[in-house]
């Protein structure tokens, strides 16, 4: 698949919005942090990454009721859904001047993805930060990919090639308006 930008402007991707506020302090701050033991942009990234996909719970994995959709948010309140820890994702990329994308796959119902571009890269590398349990097991990885859910197309499932430098606006309408997680879920989009 061929990922293509919705804008041509690389510097759309090292902005910042309403859910990707990497100058909001809280995420300089984790910004800096995690920079500290990575010595070029690929450390950075996969740090980064990690963090992100391991130390911010997936809210359904914990029950959390909590709907967080700001990237300073994710990590104030350590929790998120697939959507929102991509938004955290993408602001400490983008702090670390890492040009982020957000994406999307359509499963059962719209999952929510970070495409990075390191410096030198001619082409995005999709990472799910969405987080590991038993039967998913994402990783950090630039040769391939190996994401949460693989898509199935005898369920109609598919990859959206399409790389946002802002939130889906379906996808930010949904999560600003949940008033819980469970709320949340019956209003997830089942299609972009």
């Amino acid at each position: 698949m061929e990922l293509m930008q919705n804008t041509p402007d690389i510097s759309a991707y090292l902005a910042a919005c309403e859910a990707i506020d990497h100058g909001h302090p809280l995420v300089r701050s984790a910004a800096a942090t995690l920079a500290v033991d990575a010595p070029d942009a690929y450390a950075y990234a996969k740090t980064a990454f990690t963090f992100v996909r391991d130390a911010i719970p997936h809210s359904a994995d914990t029950g959390d009721p909590r709907v967080t959709w700001r990237a300073s948010g994710v990590l104030a309140q350590r929790t998120g859904s697939c959507f929102a820890k991509a938004h955290a994702l993408a602001a400490l990329l983008r702090a670390g001047g890492i040009p982020a994308a957000l994406c999307y796959q359509k499963l059962d119902t719209v999952h929510g993805l970070v495409a990075l571009r390191l410096p030198g890269a001619h082409r995005w590398a999709r990472q799910d930060p969405r987080g590991n349990k038993p039967g998913v097991d994402a990783q950090f990885r630039l040769d391939r990919e190996q994401l949460a859910f693989p898509v199935r197309a005898e369920y109609n499932e598919l990859d959206y090639p399409v790389l946002f430098a802002e939130p889906h606006p379906v996808v930010l309408q949904c999560l600003r308006e949940a008033v819980d997680r469970p709320h949340l879920w019956q209003t997830l989009p089942t299609d972009l």
